[in-house]
């Protein structure tokens, strides 16, 4: 890996000089802190009126790729003007204009999910799952180490076993575990976006959990990719940066590349 300042010099001057610009972002870690409750976890500081102003420039994409669902994510970002925003790992995606597309979810998906739901109730832990099209996510934050342990293993286990009778995957992601409709992640919504903008396309995405990593991979030699952690990790990614600093650091040096004026 190249040092962090040549990357980002050269990334910064192809940016400058693309025909087109798209900024992809996660949200969760990414823009906002983790919180226990989901409903609390807005973007750090400065970081709303930042993406604002890159928005109403008009001279950049942004597009917000999570595994929320669009319905939970539009009232924590409360941006002024709606982006386009991919939902539920790539199944749903709405477009800046408001048209909205879901992914059909199988059959076997379908019935794999209601018996993920029901093992899920039947251990008291409903609570705290998370339904979304296709997914169905079991966050443990917030649980004291040796529990979390138990009910992960033991739910793991009888998720697992899911897979072999339908058309879903299990996951882990930095907070919990998932299952989901099997071939749909982050990279594959990136990989479309990417082929409907054509070749003088400069992008860039900002990711911080292993969910993002199918988005980094996805994105060589087309951008650049960049971890948004506080501690480092393994990673795809070209770059490494902190948050919310280094992350509001990098949104305004994207807002001042493209051109707009202060």
């Amino acid at each position: 890996m190249l040092n962090k300042e040549k990357i980002q010099a050269s990334f910064w001057d192809k940016l400058k000089n693309a025909e087109n610009r798209i900024l992809f972002l996660d949200y969760d870690g990414t823009l906002a802190p983790f919180k226990i409750k989901r409903d609390e976890a807005v973007p750090y500081p400065g970081i709303r009126d930042i993406l604002n102003r890159i928005i109403l420039a008009q001279k950049s994409r942004i597009i917000v790729v999570s595994g929320r669902s669009v319905k939970d994510l539009l009232p924590l970002l409360g941006l002024e003007k709606q982006p386009e925003i991919w939902g539920a790992h790539g199944l749903e995606r709405l477009f800046s204009d408001g048209r909205h597309i879901l992914q059909p979810v199988s059959k076997n998906a379908f019935l794999g999910l209601l018996k993920a739901a029901s093992c899920a109730k039947k251990n008291r832990l409903w609570n705290q799952c998370e339904e979304k099209p296709g997914c169905l996510a079991l966050h443990l934050r917030g649980i004291e180490l040796e529990k979390k342990r138990e009910i992960k293993t033991k739910i793991m286990a009888a998720w697992s076993a899911l897979i072999c009778e339908s058309d879903l995957s299990l996951y882990e992601f930095d907070g919990g575990i998932e299952l989901r409709t099997r071939g749909s992640n982050k990279g594959m919504a990136v990989e479309t976006i990417l082929d409907e903008s054509g070749k003088d396309t400069v992008a860039a995405f900002l990711g911080d959990d292993l969910t993002d990593e199918d988005a980094f991979k996805v994105l060589k030699d087309r951008g650049i990719s960049i971890l948004v952690r506080n501690q480092w990790r393994q990673t795809a990614a070209d770059l490494w940066i902190k948050p919310p600093d280094e992350l509001f650091d990098f949104l305004k040096k994207w807002y001042k590349t493209c051109g707009a004026k202060n």
